[in-house]
């Protein structure tokens, strides 16, 4: 298994945009994501914070991306 980057919430919030997550709403410091297909995903929002590599793994669990498939999108060019 290899070990997941950590990310911070804007590049993760780029990322599930490129995938085709629309942002739904915004409560408080979350920001509710969803795609057209049905799969949802909520992502934290806290300035100067990474996102754990738990919470890493939950968000690709909930959107059905592989840590390779992850790995991959994040070195693609922007």
């Amino acid at each position: 298994m290899t070990r997941l980057p950590i990310v911070g919430h804007q590049r993760m919030a780029r990322l599930l945009s490129r995938l085709g997550f629309v942002s739904v709403r915004r409560k408080g410091s979350h920001v509710f994501y969803r795609h057209p297909d049905g799969r949802t995903t909520t992502l934290p929002i806290h300035k100067g914070r990474d996102l754990a590599r738990p919470l890493i793994r939950d968000i690709l669990h909930e959107i059905k991306l592989s840590p390779e498939e992850f790995q991959k999108e994040l070195e693609r060019k922007r």
